[in-house]
């Protein structure tokens, strides 16, 4: 799914009303109308209080839509106006006596604290103060007015955008935005829903389809993409009935130190788990033992060196070598792995202590086969790219690295992000259950063994973020998040890769009896 820039859906609206030949007002109509069906199709005409709340820009008159059919539909309405300015938008406007024509109950003005109404626990907040076109500063009272939301403790829905939440950058007061329990977006995600600084702002979030242009949406490219199952299903390559494992690749995975060689046994055992034909683990002598009994499928060649790394010579030819995991940064380790790049053409994947390394050693960095990936936590990104002053800051100096070193770099969060040059990939699985030790090494096994099958580095990468991510979210349903452990990711990879054909199940549907006759 595609996630547009604000420019961009400003751009995408004013597109829409020219070639649909309606007006602003009637593309405002269709939203706020939108937002009242979800509201109704919830609460069936329930007479729980409603405090809709309008700015006086464009979103403001989006509430004063939902408030006009909410009214006229029977519920229990308070509207208000938060007038924060002496500015109002034209549709604003027209909406405002739209409203008044329809009740005798007038939007109530909200210029001061003192004006605030009260609000029990068991109401609903409908928050349309300022959406995606805040463009001011917010002052003391409207501030005030989102503690008073919050102290009510009643729920919240925002629309669009929780208001006071710019689009493009972080708060630098949080009291100086709203709380949304559930925030509706108008056709697209926001950014800011998926990033450790914003996405606190909104328990849940769901997009509306509003009709923008359709054409538009598909020939509009977006710097960042949300990346679902409707995304990597065109990535995935079907098997033939007579392939055999010389199809599927050879993937070699280096690490290991004396005391980590649990981290190269769970990456080894992700290669061949999400099907890659073989997997050669190459680690220092103390993880001979240890691999050929608890994983007899790997071919394991070892360091002359007993717990550490010390050089890194082999005579196969795998497809994609994997580094890093467990590996250590003994000075006689960092060497080796600084020697191997000089000479190396294969495709590689590097964790762990191999970014570490390179954060170390940074002209290590041009040594690198186009297209490397990279799979930093965000202490290993920071090393990298250098401290940041915020998320979206982590992001620009990602992109750099990225362009610079022609690299993909995967941030591993709770909304992993895969950066790729200009643009950005967030992956739509995973859960807290994946904040515990091995996955990362799990993760990296995955897109190793991706490309060991003849993926491309970019879509080895999205497809083993997203797997990764559906196993854990489908084995929590038994396990929950406290007892999740990598090698049960591993275990979980069949059911992602099942899941992917899985059809959705058709919505139930009561049927009703037979009415009586009357006589």
């Amino acid at each position: 799914m595609k996630i547009f820039s604000k420019e961009q859906i400003y751009e995408g609206d004013a597109l829409t009303s020219k070639k649909q030949g309606i007006t602003s007002t009637d593309l405002m109509e269709r939203a706020g109308t939108q937002i009242f069906n979800w509201l109704h199709m919830r609460m069936q005409g329930a007479q729980v209080p409603i405090h809709v709340f309008c700015g006086i820009g464009n979103n403001g008159g989006d509430g004063l839509v939902v408030a006009r059919h909410l009214i006229t539909h029977g519920y229990n309405v308070k509207t208000y106006i938060v007038n924060c300015s002496k500015t109002r938008s034209k549709d604003f406007l027209i909406n405002y006596d739209r409203i008044k024509s329809t009740s005798k109950d007038w939007p109530i003005l909200l210029s001061d604290a003192s004006e605030f109404p009260a609000i029990e626990e068991r109401d609903i907040i409908v928050d349309a103060i300022f959406g995606i076109g805040l463009n001011r500063p917010i002052v003391d009272w409207v501030k005030q007015l989102f503690n008073h939301f919050r102290a009510t403790k009643a729920f919240v829905l925002s629309i669009d955008l929780p208001s006071g939440l710019n689009p493009d950058a972080i708060p630098t007061d949080k009291e100086c935005v709203v709380n949304a329990g559930y925030t509706l977006s108008f056709q697209t995600p926001k950014l800011v829903f998926f990033l450790p600084e914003t996405a606190q702002y909104t328990h849940q979030w769901e997009v509306l389809d509003i009709g923008i242009d359709p054409e538009y949406l598909y020939t509009t490219p977006t710097e960042t993409e949300l990346i679902g199952k409707n995304e990597v299903l065109p990535i995935y390559k079907p098997r033939q009935k007579f392939s055999h494992k010389g199809d599927f690749g050879h993937a070699l995975v280096i690490g290991g130190s004396y005391g980590k060689i649990g981290a190269v046994t769970l990456a080894s055992q992700a290669v061949l788990s999400i099907g890659a034909g073989k997997v050669t683990a190459y680690t220092p002598k103390c993880g001979y033992i240890p691999l050929q009994s608890s994983f007899p499928e790997a071919m394991v060649i070892t360091d002359k060196d007993e717990e550490k790394l010390t050089s890194i010579a082999f005579d196969i030819k795998p497809n994609v070598i994997a580094f890093g995991v467990g590996a250590g940064v003994d000075t006689k380790t960092v060497s080796a792995f600084g020697t191997f790049l000089k000479t190396n053409t294969i495709p590689l994947v590097i964790d762990a202590d191999g970014i570490n390394i390179l954060a170390k050693k940074k002209t290590l960095l041009k040594l690198l086969p186009e297209n490397t990936v990279l799979t930093p936590h965000p202490k290993e990104l920071e090393g990298l790219v250098g401290k940041w002053k915020d998320d979206f800051d982590k992001l620009k100096k990602t992109k750099a690295f990225s362009k610079k070193h022609k690299c993909i770099i995967v941030i591993k969060g709770a909304n992993t992000i895969t950066v790729y040059a200009d643009k950005l990939f967030i992956n739509a699985t995973g859960n807290p259950g994946l904040a515990t030790a091995g996955t990362g090494d799990v993760l990296t096994g995955m897109i190793t063994g991706l490309i060991a099958q003849g993926y491309e580095p970019i879509a080895a990468t999205l497809f083993g973020v997203y797997l990764h991510g559906k196993s854990a979210d489908l084995l929590i349903e038994d396990l929950g998040y406290q007892s999740l452990l990598a090698s049960h990711v591993i275990e979980g990879i069949p059911l992602a890769f099942l899941d992917l054909f899985k059809q959705p199940e058709p919505p139930q549907v009561e049927e009703e009896s037979e009415a009586n006759p009357e006589n």
